[in-house]
């Protein structure tokens, strides 16, 4: 009981990791319809971004606490992946949006191969380790808890939180369900949908909301950014929990935590949290009971029978098709 008991502790540690990858995934295809497969790479570029400032730190400061080290590395891995990914909207996306649908989505793949060719070119392609930021352990009832683990857990439990509460309490979210439900009416409600776009990265979502009427090209860069922000803090807990980072990290955890997405119900903030938890535990579960090698066979096989008999995921709300 104790050994299942760990695996469930390592597993909710990882599937917190791919669940903070994911809600940026669900909120982009909610607002425009559109998977966002270079979103993986935000998630690798944001833990780059976190390793620079942490070697920044080391080098040139030195006895900087962990705690405002590992702040600074958040916020500056979400200005970095927040600024990269508004950037990726506005050349590679915004031109296609009234195109047909494939051509959104193969531009993403090839904006995910352009930032992995990118920072294998610049950072090399070789695993960069740091010595551990966070090794205080807990012995609980004989089950070994790190408090990286709790951490992650717990930012990604008040993420979700702000998150929800943005999406659900605000004049943005209002503004982006509006986008979601139907984004040509929004439009008509009084927007330039060519307006220059001007967001700050910290208190952005603060200035997307538009009095009388809804900017779906602001309100689109601005989810963009949010989901890039949570996709950096991901990248900054990686970093932290297994203190290395390599230019491929943005594959596997990027096609997982999309896996997640759909598994909780794509469009689902908490369906996106839960999917990820879902898939961290059956790896780890798969991984300690039978062979590591089929983890991921087993990951997907249960998204595929989830997927049968319920299309929409665990969370998720069947499409109506307007007429």
């Amino acid at each position: 009981m104790e050994y299942f008991i760990q695996q469930l502790v390592n597993g909710l540690t990882l599937g917190s990791i791919y669940g903070m990858i994911a809600i940026g995934y669900t909120m982009v295809y909610g607002i425009i319809g559109m998977i966002n497969f270079a979103h993986g790479d935000i998630f690798m570029l944001g833990g780059f971004a976190a390793l620079i400032v942490f070697l920044i730190l080391t080098t040139f400061i030195g006895g900087v606490p962990v705690v405002l080290a590992l702040l600074i590395m958040m916020i500056v891995g979400m200005l970095t992946a927040a600024l990269w990914n508004w950037t990726i909207e506005r050349v590679a996306y915004r031109p296609l949006r009234g195109s047909f649908r494939l051509a959104p989505l193969i531009t993403a793949i090839g904006m995910s191969i352009v930032l992995s060719n990118f920072i294998q070119v610049t950072q090399g392609p070789r695993n960069k380790p740091i010595p551990p930021l966070v090794s205080s352990v807990y012995e609980i009832f004989g089950i070994t808890v790190s408090l990286k683990q709790i951490v992650i857990v717990v930012i990604t439990a008040i993420l979700l939180s702000v998150f929800w509460y943005i999406v659900n309490r605000t004049p943005l979210g209002r503004a982006q369900r509006a986008t979601e439900q139907d984004r040509k009416m929004a439009a008509l409600l009084g927007v330039d949908v060519d307006r220059t776009i001007s967001v700050t990265f910290i208190m952005g979502a603060a200035l997307a909301a538009v009095a009388g009427g809804v900017d779906v090209d602001r309100t689109i860069s601005v989810t963009f950014i949010m989901g890039a922000a949570l996709a950096a803090v991901a990248g900054t807990m990686y970093l932290m929990y297994y203190g290395v980072v390599v230019f491929t990290d943005g594959f596997a955890p990027g096609v997982k935590a999309f896996t997640a997405a759909v598994l909780g119900g794509i469009g689902s903030l908490p369906g996106a949290v839960l999917g990820g938890l879902l898939i961290g535990l059956i790896e780890s579960l798969w991984s300690a009971y039978f062979t590591i090698d089929y983890k991921d066979v087993a990951t997907f096989s249960i998204l595929a029978i989830v997927l049968i008999f319920k299309p929409s995921g665990i969370l998720g709300r069947p499409e109506v098709e307007k007429v």
